[in-house]
């Protein structure tokens, strides 16, 4: 059984967390040949308060540029 753990800097919609989950699942059953209903995912979504990186906190940072991997999504 597969356990699978993500932590995103900072929020992601539930349509987001459910694409994730959806996808990461295909690509067990795809890859291992597991039961989708096997696969575990679990979600953290880190506050940018909490995750640094560089030195730096995220939550420090100048607004992130377009397409930047610490983006806060567009809601």
């Amino acid at each position: 059984m597969p356990f699978i753990d993500i932590r995103l800097a900072g929020p992601a919609t539930r349509e987001q967390k459910a694409g994730i989950v959806a996808d990461v699942t295909a690509s067990m059953v795809a890859r291992l040949g597991k039961p989708a209903a096997a696969v575990q995912v679990n979600i953290t979504e880190l506050s940018l308060e909490n995750y640094g990186a560089g030195g730096q906190l995220i939550a420090d940072r100048d607004a992130p540029a377009k397409g930047d991997a610490h983006a806060e999504p567009s809601q």
